[in-house]
C-alpha cells in the first residue's frame, strides 16, 4: 500500500474514533483528568526550584566578589577582622565613587519572628551591612520608607521578608538581640536573596549581638568582571589574609544547592508515581474505547483497512486526551502558582528565604511533553491489541 494510502486509512479511522468520543466521555474524563492532575502538581513542584533558582543563584553578579575567611564554606563559619576590610578596599580592580570603594563589611545573624501563614515561629536572617551596601545590590529599590541612618538601631526589610513575617511594617519597632530596632523602610531587589533579610549598621549589630568589630563577609564591587582574576590573584598572593574569594554567583549557586536537589529529588518521584496511575487511567480508557467499537474495528479490517492505521489512531485519541489533560492542568498551574510568595528553610544558614514560585514556559513544555510520553504509553498496548483482533471474532458482534 502506498503511504498516501496508509495515511488515508488513519485520517479515516482516527476520524471515526472521534466521531465516537462524545459517547465516551465519562472513560476520557478518567485520562483528561488524570493527566492534569499529574501536570498541575508536576508544574507546582518544580515550579519551586524555578523560583529559587531565580532568587538566589541569578540574582548572583560576576561583577560583584563574595568574600570569606579561608577555609569558610560558608558565612556562618566565617570571620573577618577590620583589618582585613582595609586590604581588600586597597586590592586592584575594585570600583569606586565618591565615597571611596565600593566594599561593603557585613554580619550575619539570625532573628526569630513569627510567620504570617502558619503563626508559628520562624528564623530569619538580619543583615549588619556598609554603608555602600545598597550599591552592592544591582537593582536595590526603596518601596516604602526611607532608607536607615548610619550609626542608629534602624532597620530596613526586604519586601519578601515583609510579606511573610509579622510585625514589619514601617513604623514598628522590634526587641532583637539586647536592643530595641524600629523600622524605618522596605527595600525591593527583583526578587533577590536580599529580599529574605533585614539590615542594619553593621557596627550597630556588632553591639547587639556581642560581635566585638568582627564581620563575616565582604562584598566588592569589581570595575568589570574581568577584574575578578586579578582581583582575586592579588588577595590570594598577599600574606596579611587568608581569604576565600568567589564570585556572588558562585557563592549564591552553592547556597541553593542542597534546597535544589531537595526539590527535584521529590518532584521526580511525585512525577513518576503520580505519572503511573496517569498510565494506567490512560489504558483503561483507551481499553474501554477499543472494547466499545469491535465491530467498528473488524468492519474496517475486513474492508481491507491496515493494522497499522488502527494502531495509530488509538494512539492519536490518546495523545489527543493527554494534551487536552496537560494544556488544562497546565492552566491550572500557571494560575495558581506563578507568583506565589512563599519562605521555606535554607539549610546552609538554617534561616528563612523568601521567593517566588516560577512557572515558565519551559517547564510548563516539559510536563507537556511528559503528559504526551504518558498518554502514548496509554494508548500502545489497546492499540496494538485492536490491530491484532481477529476479525472473525468482531464481525461476530454484529
Amino acid at each position: 500500500m502506498s503511504v498516501r494510502g496508509t495515511w488515508s486509512q488513519i485520517a479515516a479511522v482516527t476520524s471515526l474514533n472521534l466521531q465516537t468520543l462524545p459517547s465516551r466521555w465519562q472513560t476520557a474524563m478518567v485520562t483528561v483528568v488524570g493527566i492534569a492532575g499529574v501536570v498541575l502538581v508536576v508544574v507546582g513542584v518544580f515550579s519551586i526550584a524555578a523560583g529559587l533558582r531565580a532568587t538566589l543563584e541569578l540574582s548572583g553578579a560576576d561583577d560583584v566578589a563574595f568574600i570569606l575567611r579561608g577555609g569558610s564554606s560558608d558565612e556562618m563559619q566565617s570571620g573577618l577582622g577590620p583589618d582585613s576590610v582595609r586590604v581588600v578596599g586597597d586590592a586592584p580592580g575594585v570600583a569606586r565613587d565618591a565615597a571611596g570603594p565600593l566594599v561593603s563589611a557585613e554580619l550575619f545573624v539570625s532573628v526569630d519572628l513569627r510567620s504570617k501563614s502558619t503563626g508559628a515561629m520562624a528564623t530569619v536572617p538580619m543583615r549588619g551591612v556598609g554603608a555602600q551596601a545598597p550599591k552592592l545590590r544591582g537593582n536595590f529599590k526603596l518601596v516604602s520608607g526611607r532608607y536607615l541612618t548610619r550609626g542608629t538601631n534602624e532597620i530596613v526589610v526586604g519586601a519578601g521578608a515583609r510579606g511573610q513575617f509579622e510585625g514589619l511594617e514601617v513604623g514598628r519597632s522590634l526587641r532583637l538581640g539586647t536592643s530595641t530596632w524600629t523600622i524605618v523602610g522596605v527595600f525591593s531587589d527583583a526578587g533577590s536573596v536580599a529580599e529574605s533579610e533585614l539590615w542594619s549598621d553593621a557596627s550597630v549589630l556588632q553591639g547587639a549581638f556581642n560581635r566585638g568589630n568582627s564581620y563575616q563577609s565582604i562584598r566588592v564591587r569589581l570595575e568589570s568582571p574581568a577584574a575578578f582574576r586579578p582581583f582575586k590573584d592579588s588577595l590570594t598572593s598577599d600574606p596579611r589574609v587568608n581569604l576565600r574569594i568567589l564570585t556572588e554567583r558562585e557563592y549564591l549557586e552553592f547556597l541553593s544547592g542542597s534546597l535544589r536537589t531537595i526539590v527535584r529529588v521529590v518532584g521526580f518521584t511525585i512525577a513518576l508515581l503520580m505519572g503511573l496511575g496517569a498510565v494506567f487511567g490512560a489504558l483503561n480508557t483507551m481499553y474501554s474505547a477499543v472494547a466499545s467499537r469491535t465491530r467498528e474495528i473488524a468492519t474496517l479490517r475486513a474492508l481491507g483497512f491496515g493494522g497499522a492505521a488502527v494502531t495509530i489512531s488509538v494512539l492519536i485519541e490518546a495523545l489527543l486526551l493527554g494534551l487536552i489533560g496537560a494544556l488544562v492542568g497546565g492552566a491550572f498551574a500557571y494560575l495558581a502558582f506563578n507568583g506565589l510568595q512563599t519562605s521555606t528553610l535554607n539549610f546552609t544558614s538554617f534561616t528563612q528565604v523568601t521567593f517566588a514560585f516560577r512557572v515558565t514556559g519551559a517547564l510548563l513544555g516539559g510536563a507537556i511533553l511528559y503528559a504526551l510520553a504518558l498518554a502514548f504509553a496509554g494508548g500502545l498496548l489497546p492499540g496494538i491489541k485492536a490491530a491484532r483482533m481477529p476479525v472473525t471474532a468482531g464481525l461476530r458482534e454484529l
